[in-house]
C-alpha cells in the first residue's frame, strides 16, 4: 500500500494553507462530436484552499459537471494544468488516477449510486476494500461509525432500496468519507431531495468543511449562500464570478455551522 501523493503546505496563521489544494491553470476541455468539436470549458483558472466550501452554479450546459469531473480525475483536460491535493492530475495515467482518487477525493453523486445488492454498511466499506486503506477487521466498525455520524447507523444492515432518498444520500456521503479524503466533490446532491432534507445535507457538508474538508458542490440551487464560503458562477464554459480563493474560509464556515 503506497501513499504517493502529498503536498507541502504552509500556514498563513489563519489555519488555512497558503497553497491551494485545488489549482487549475488555463484549463480547456473539448469534446469531439459527430457535428464537430464542442468546447465545454474555456481557459479556466481556479484556486480553492483547504477548508473552503464552494458552490459551483450555472445553467444546464454551462460546464459545471465537466469542471467537477476534471477536479475529481474522472476526465482529463484537453489543455492546461489540473493540480489537486498535490498531484498533477492532468499527467497521471488511468491506474494512477484511480489510486489517487480513491484516497484523495470522495464523490457524492446525484442519484446516490449505491450498490443495490449490498447493505448500506457494505457500500460504505467498498472504498476501503478498493484502496486497502483500513485493516479488514476494522472496516465494518469504521463504516458503522461513519453511518452514525451522518445519522443513519440504524440502517447499516439494510439494502439501499429500503431507505428514503435522504437516507440514501447520507449513506453516499458516508461512503465518500470512507478513506478520509481531503476533498469532497458533490454533483447535484440535493436535486432529488425535499427542502428539509436538502438543508440537512448542506448543513452536514458545512460541518465537514469546518473540520478541514474541502467541499465542492455542483448545484442548480442558488439559495446556498448561507452555507458556502464562496460561489463560483459558470456560463458558456467560463468562470464569470468567484474564481479567487477565499482567505478566511474556515472561520466563515465555523460561524455558519452554528446555525445548522
Amino acid at each position: 500500500m503506497t501513499h504517493c501523493y502529498s503536498m507541502r503546505q504552509h500556514s498563513n496563521g489563519s489555519g488555512l494553507s497558503d497553497s491551494p489544494i485545488i489549482d487549475l491553470r488555463q484549463v480547456v476541455k473539448t469534446f469531439e462530436t459527430p457535428s464537430g468539436p464542442i468546447t465545454a470549458l474555456r481557459n479556466i483558472n481556479l484556486q480553492v484552499r483547504a477548508g473552503e466550501y464552494v458552490a459551483v452554479v450555472g445553467k444546464s450546459g454551462s460546464g459545471k459537471s465537466t469542471l467537477m469531473n476534471l477536479i475529481a480525475g474522472i476526465d482529463c483536460p484537453s489543455a492546461g494544468e489540473v493540480t489537486v491535493a498535490g498531484a498533477a492530475v492532468h499527467a497521471l495515467n488511468q491506474e494512477q488516477l484511480a489510486r489517487w482518487r480513491g484516497r484523495k477525493v470522495g464523490i457524492v453523486f446525484q442519484f446516490f449510486q449505491l450498490m443495490p445488492t449490498l447493505t448500506i454498511a457494505e457500500n460504505v466499506m467498498l472504498p476501503m476494500d478498493f484502496c486497502d486503506s483500513w485493516p479488514a477487521r476494522e472496516r465494518r466498525a469504521r463504516a458503522v461509525a461513519l453511518l452514525e455520524r451522518v445519522g443513519i447507523a440504524e440502517q447499516a444492515d439494510k439494502l439501499p432500496t429500503t431507505l428514503s432518498g435522504g437516507q440514501q444520500q447520507r449513506a453516499a456521503i458516508a461512503r465518500a468519507l470512507a478513506n478520509d479524503p481531503q476533498i469532497i466533490v458533490a454533483d447535484e446532491p440535493t436535486s432529488n431531495l425535499d427542502s428539509h432534507t436538502s438543508e440537512a445535507v448542506l448543513g452536514l457538508f458545512s460541518k465537514l468543511a469546518a473540520e478541514g474538508k474541502t467541499i465542492l458542490l455542483v448545484t442548480h440551487e442558488r439559495d446556498v449562500t448561507s452555507y458556502v464560503t464562496r460561489t463560483i458562477t459558470l456560463a458558456d464554459g467560463a468562470i464569470i464570478a468567484g474564481a479567487g480563493a477565499s482567505r478566511d474560509a474556515r472561520f466563515r464556515v465555523i460561524e455558519e455551522v452554528s446555525y445548522v
